[in-house]
């Protein structure tokens, strides 16, 4: 709360009803008002490389609690991150803990009011941010701005994924999500870390029934779906296909183990077939979402 006040408005990090969600529709919301020139961003190793001289002096400007203040610095120099190469126990906030979404806002927040001073529109959720502009020229002053603040800051800006793109055209990466063209699905590695998942909990050597299979499955494809909801058609499409042949490949491996394992799996576990076991759809999940409400 000490800090929250002071806060940029385009933050929307680990705040109170300021979530991803809220982040992605004012990047909706800017690209559909004509800001196509995008500031694509990216902080290298951010979560491990920020400066804990400059962040212990800016949390000294708000907290006067010593014994507060100590317990942060011994937080900061944990070494919860042994093992990973490259990681200096005198920067870095420990990715993952409880402390380190807050700390990272209060480490960006100078540059969210640099930004905000200078007039571009910026979006950040930690330390994922684009700032959207209207002219080429006015998103490259603002990448220069950026460069020259990190530079200053002791942070590194990735120096090939760090660029200025044409939405229409291009496209950007941001919380997960790909948009382009006033369009918007899951980016590659969201995509390839969703399928890595499935194929986890649909290894062939598992001995789960199907009902427990499906009912593990099904928890994870509601939340996902609730967050890529907004999202084309055709990626449901596939990921369903994608889905329910790994299941066919499960029933067709236990089917040959008791010597019936012959013909296609396709018209032996037709997709009604999953339907009937309660295999939740994306496909249809995206349909009916996208019905309009009755009144």
């Amino acid at each position: 709360p000490i800090f929250e006040r002071d806060f940029a408005e385009h933050s929307y990090g680990f705040r109170p009803g300021r979530g991803c969600k809220d982040a992605l529709r004012r990047v909706d919301e800017l690209l559909k008002a004509g800001y196509v020139h995008v500031v694509d961003a990216d902080l290298k190793g951010y979560f491990d490389s920020i400066p804990h001289d400059r962040l212990m002096m800016r949390l000294r400007e708000k907290i006067a609690d010593g014994p507060m203040l100590s317990l942060i610095e011994s937080f900061l120099r944990a070494s919860i991150l042994d093992g990973l190469e490259g990681w200096n126990p005198t920067a870095g906030a420990p990715q993952g803990a409880v402390l380190s979404p807050l700390l990272s806002n209060i480490s960006l927040d100078p540059l969210d009011h640099l930004m905000a001073r200078a007039g571009f529109a910026m979006v950040r959720y930690a330390d994922d941010f684009v700032i959207l502009c209207r002219t080429p020229e006015e998103a490259n002053r603002a990448l220069e701005l950026v460069r020259t603040w990190v530079s200053e800051n002791g942070l590194l800006l990735h120096p090939t994924k760090s660029k200025v793109v044409d939405a229409r055209t291009e496209g950007f990466d941001f919380l997960g999500y790909h948009l382009e063209d006033g369009e918007r699905w899951p980016r590659e590695k969201s995509l390839a870390k969703f399928k890595d998942t499935i194929r986890a909990r649909t290894r062939r050597t598992q001995g789960d029934s199907l009902p427990q299979i499906i009912a593990s499955l099904n928890r994870t494809l509601r939340g996902w779906f609730e967050y890529f909801k907004h999202s084309r058609r055709w990626i449901f499409r596939e990921l369903d296909g994608f889905l329910r042949r790994r299941l066919r490949a499960i029933l067709q491996k236990r089917a040959k183990r008791r010597g019936t394992g012959h013909g296609l799996a396709n018209q032996r576990w037709p997709n009604a077939f999953f339907a009937a076991q309660g295999l939740f759809s994306l496909e249809r999940a995206h349909a009916a979402a996208r019905q309009p409400s009755p009144r």
